[in-house]
């Protein structure tokens, strides 16, 4: 199935994309002159779509989804110029593609996404981890140029409903590059960043997984315990569903995140996850000790220290 705006888009002329393709050198087009081809279509993928169209950024964008239902919606919505479940036809001629899909997708989707690319395109991801994801990307053909991205924004929502123009905004958009990787194409996918309103730093794959295992997949963890230990009391007194206010909505938000999407983070960003999960479980062993033996100086010390760790993270 393939959507299109425009009927002269809808029999690509193979013998034109090749001239036009192979005449330019790689990586020398601006973004505004770029065919982009976003892979999956949920929140991360649609809301990218969006913020290229309305704001004319780029030459076209297209869109590939799983399932016709969606592509259709994303048609009909007017966030793509053209949309597909076809990932040959979808990909067919972009200057930049990018996999906005889950996690291990991604890595999977490497060994045919390499024998449908052109020499010259940019290929970037969005996954929430780097690791595995840059190590797949570097069995891409040489001509390829292949980067690591991971923009720092989201919602708990999933799925295409959940998009909206805008979401960028003011997000830090991690780059990764492969030591393959040119200039030209960071460059390149630097401008696709900051055309939505992302902030952009560059970071090592293993770096960032470490830091994204403090920031983002711990506090995963944190709150999903929470939430299974509110229901252990719920299980006795069900009440205390009915106290639940601010406290427990704040803390146990990010429970609500989409579990495929983090069973994909979770396993393959396992050590340095582990990590950070021994390195909290010692300061709550910490502060149940200094609670059991009522050393209040202690505890409220320690109390303290963390506020004004989060106050100084506020003021950045």
């Amino acid at each position: 199935m393939f959507v299109y705006r425009n009927l002269a888009d809808s029999a690509p002329n193979i013998v034109y994309l090749l001239i036009t393709h192979y005449l330019r050198l790689p990586m020398s087009k601006s973004l505004s002159d770029c065919r982009v081809t976003v892979v999956g279509l949920g929140l991360m993928g649609a809301s990218l779509c969006m913020d290229l169209v309305q704001g004319h950024l780029c030459r076209e964008v297209r869109g590939v989804a799983h399932r016709t239902e969606t592509a259709l919606r994303a048609f009909f919505a007017d966030a793509v110029d053209q949309a597909t479940t076809d990932l040959h036809a979808g990909v067919a001629g972009a200057d930049i593609v990018v996999l906005a899909t889950p996690v291990r997708t991604i890595v999977n989707s490497m060994d045919e996404l390499g024998r449908l690319l052109w020499p010259g395109t940019l290929v970037i991801d969005m996954g929430s981890t780097k690791g595995a994801i840059c190590a797949a990307m570097d069995r891409l053909p040489a001509g390829i140029q292949p980067i690591g991205g991971h923009p720092m924004t989201g919602k708990e929502q999933a799925g295409f409903t959940a998009a909206e123009p805008g979401l960028y905004v003011g997000a830090p958009w991690i780059l990764s590059p492969l030591p393959r990787t040119s200039e030209s194409a960071l460059v390149l996918a630097t401008e696709l960043a900051q055309a939505v309103g992302a902030r952009t730093i560059v970071l090592e794959p293993q770096r960032h997984d470490g830091l994204v295992a403090a920031i983002s997949h711990l506090p995963f963890l944190l709150a999903s315990a929470l939430v299974h230990a509110v229901a252990d009391v719920g299980a006795h007194d069900p009440l205390v569903w009915d106290l639940a206010a601010g406290g427990f909505r704040d803390t146990s938000r990010v429970a609500a995140s989409d579990t495929r999407m983090f069973m994909d983070i979770l396993a393959t960003n396992r050590e340095a996850i582990l990590a950070q999960l021994d390195c909290f479980d010692a300061h709550l062993h910490e502060l149940r000790a200094l609670l059991a033996d009522g050393n209040e100086a202690a505890l409220s010390a320690k109390l303290a220290r963390s506020q004004q760790l989060r106050a100084q993270w506020r003021k950045r």
